[in-house]
């Protein structure tokens, strides 16, 4: 999709697209896509701060002709398969946000699907569900573009990431998932901007997935309506602290920009061990440390093998201690977003 590039940011704003009408017809069309995991908000940057995950959903799609079907137009019809994370739990009608993503992608592109036709999808998820890591955004941005690889690309990434934020309320799990690396996001006028530029190349991180599910509905409603100004201005200052430290290369913000006022003080209602999981990374050696969206994962910065096998151990003691079931798993940033593995 787009390239992570060494020249500087990426911008993406939502200008109107370049329309094309596909003719050729869509049965016996094959897509193989992959998309990351994300982690939104990175401590401060509540709702426009995203980062993506070297974790993967894969997914293939496969468009079949039925003639039994009568069919009622997209994805009136969907086989599902999924393997790994989901499996004999998601759904293959238009609740699963994959099939939401493919059918935003055919009214903008000026395509009717055939009615009588069959989804095939194959997924190979590894993005664990409702854990904080952006698998909706990544199911729902994985659909879009495999949509938009079998009209022929008619969608520019502008595009993409306005139709991704209608379907998901919000762009940074979104945007991130699709440009990778960090992204900041925010919708501006009813415009969705976003510029990205690549994670430090030494960063690593530490994640404890907790067993526990926390829906980010849930997590919302448990913040207040309005906040101290002193603490959104802490969270301000913050924030462009740490952006601007990280668009230059500059992990160590993180210690600054992964402390939050506007968000994680009130969650702890809602997830009681988080304090005592994010205060052990911390001391463990972390850079910083935050609730990954809105969790349950908690996310740790570290520069290090030996930190990181260091804030492992201590997220597994702290999570024992307060009685919360979980792994840990290290991965890297990933600075290439949803791509197009194979298309037929």
């Amino acid at each position: 999709m787009v390239s992570a590039g060494d020249a500087g940011p990426t911008v993406a704003h939502a200008t109107q697209p370049v329309m094309s009408s596909p003719s050729l017809g869509l049965v016996g069309r094959r897509v193989v896509v992959e998309v990351p995991a994300t982690s939104a908000n990175l401590g401060a940057g509540y709702d426009c701060l995203g980062l993506a995950l070297d974790i993967t959903n894969e997914v293939e799609v496969e468009v079949l002709d039925d003639a039994e079907l009568a069919g009622d137009g997209v994805g009136s019809h969907v086989e599902l398969a999924v393997e790994g994370e989901g499996a004999g739990e998601l759904r293959g009608d238009r609740s699963n946000r994959f099939v939401a993503g493919m059918e935003a992608a055919f009214g903008p592109a000026e395509f009717e699907l055939p009615p009588r036709s069959r989804w095939r999808l194959a997924m190979r998820n590894r993005i664990p569900l409702s854990r904080g890591l952006g698998s909706s955004a990544s199911a729902t941005i994985g659909g879009l573009i495999a949509a938009n690889a079998l009209l022929g690309q008619p969608l520019d990434v502008p595009r993409l990431l306005r139709l991704a934020t209608e379907i998901e309320g919000h762009p940074d799990n979104a945007s991130a998932a699709l440009l990778g690396g960090f992204v900041v996001s925010a919708v501006i006028d009813d415009e969705v901007e976003a510029i990205r530029f690549d994670a430090p190349p030494d960063l690593i991180v530490v994640l404890f997935i907790a067993d526990l599910r926390l829906s980010t509905s849930d997590m919302r409603k448990v913040l207040p309506q309005s906040v101290p100004l002193v603490d959104a201005v802490a969270n301000l200052g913050r924030v462009a602290l740490g952006v601007a430290g990280l668009a230059t290369g500059r992990a160590d913000v993180l210690a600054a920009l992964t402390v939050d006022r506007l968000h994680e003080p009130y969650r702890v209602a809602a997830f009681p061990q988080l304090p005592r999981l994010i205060a052990a990374a911390r001391e463990a050696g972390a850079i910083g440390a935050c609730l990954s969206g809105a969790g349950s994962t908690v996310l740790a910065f570290c520069r290090s093998g030996s930190t990181c096998d260091a804030v492992g151990s201590a997220f597994e003691r702290a999570a024992l201690e307060t009685g919360l079931p979980g792994r840990v798993q290290v991965v890297s940033p990933r600075n290439e977003g949803a791509r197009v593995l194979a298309l037929a």
